[in-house]
């Protein structure tokens, strides 16, 4: 993959991570202010762009030639998105969340600072 696309898809998965994370509060939010309508959008528009991360994930971890430290991150992220989408479903159902909210406050900074290569394996 050329340097130009490498850093095209780079600047778009980082971009689509901030939204994702910015989405993902907005949607909390509104989900604890029983605003269902402005849920229901916010939840859709963080499925969008968690779709657009992975897509853009697997794109540089093939740009990588899969290091270790980015299979890791990708797997870490899966299960980041995993979370969100659980804490969000559950709180819609009126089910307890706070036994996800810890490996949710673990996993988060751990894919920032993969993906940051501030930890490297």
């Amino acid at each position: 993959m050329s340097p130009v696309a490498m850093t095209a898809m780079y600047h778009s998965h980082a971009s689509s991570w901030a939204l994702t994370i910015l989405f993902f509060a907005i949607s909390y939010i509104m989900l604890r202010q029983d605003k269902t309508k402005i849920q229901k959008v916010t939840h859709m528009i963080l499925r969008l762009f968690s779709l657009i991360m992975l897509v853009t994930g697997v794109g540089l971890l093939i740009g990588y030639s899969f290091a270790l430290t980015f299979v890791i991150k990708g797997i870490l992220a899966f299960v980041l998105i995993s979370l969100m989408e659980m804490i969000l479903v559950r709180g819609k159902k009126g089910k307890e969340t706070k036994p996800l909210w810890m490996p949710f406050a673990v996993v988060l900074p751990l894919v920032v600072l993969l993906g940051f290569n501030v930890i490297s394996l």
